[in-house]
């Protein structure tokens, strides 16, 4: 189930700040594509006032059915469409991914890392993500890597910061998607399985500077 144009969205925002993470905004859902929904400005309805959406941040959201059932999903923005009114371009969710409990919802930012992968003893290769956050990541491998929904990946992520300094981040994650693209790669979607704090929250730093980064432009 997904939502319908001109149904309502309600939806908190990533943020490092405790309170602006908890604030519920409504939006509607104007448009759609076969991979995005395009929505209007979030609207904080107790005083009116708009909220600002950037690029790659990070969404949770849900939407209420005519039985008054809360659907919640994740998203982010992947970018805006000015029309007669200013559209927010936001991924659409996949069906499946669609649950009636909210979800802990992470920061996700496009990003191309050097991604180092072990699938067995003698299976080791190399990937670049295209997408991270402090829940998973999603990454493009040559299509010859036997990955499965449900392949067990030990993984060594490098993580660049904006002061020069670069670090790594280990986790071992499970595959939930693999898509073939265009390119005969696999983009391959996994979530932590396993990770400790203190390499989460080196990948939830990075975001957040990128983040900061997306907004300057």
């Amino acid at each position: 189930m997904l939502p319908k144009v001109n149904q309502f969205l309600y939806l908190q925002v990533a943020s490092s700040d405790e309170e602006e993470a908890n604030t519920e905004y409504k939006s509607r859902v104007s448009d759609e594509a076969d991979h995005e929904l395009l929505i209007d400005i979030p609207i904080l309805e107790s005083n009116g006032r708009y909220k600002r959406l950037f690029l790659g941040d990070e969404l949770s959201i849900y939407f209420m059915t005519g039985d008054g059932v809360k659907h919640y999903f994740n998203s982010h923005v992947l970018g805006f469409k000015d029309d007669v009114v200013k559209m927010i371009r936001i991924g659409k969710p996949d069906p499946e991914s669609i649950t009636k409990v909210q979800r802990r919802h992470f920061l996700r930012v496009s990003a191309e890392l050097e991604l180092a992968i072990q699938m067995s003893t003698h299976v080791r290769f190399i990937g670049m993500t295209d997408d991270v956050g402090g829940g998973g990541i999603s990454f493009l491998a040559d299509a010859k890597w036997p990955i499965v929904d449900g392949t067990d990946l030990d993984c060594w992520l490098l993580v660049p910061y904006r002061n020069g300094t670069i670090d790594h981040a280990q986790f071992k994650a499970e595959v939930v998607r693999v898509k073939r693209m265009e390119t005969g790669k696999n983009q391959i979607m996994a979530k932590f399985a396993s990770i400790s704090d203190g390499d989460r929250q080196k990948i939830i730093r990075f975001c957040f500077e990128r983040q900061l980064d997306f907004r300057k432009k």
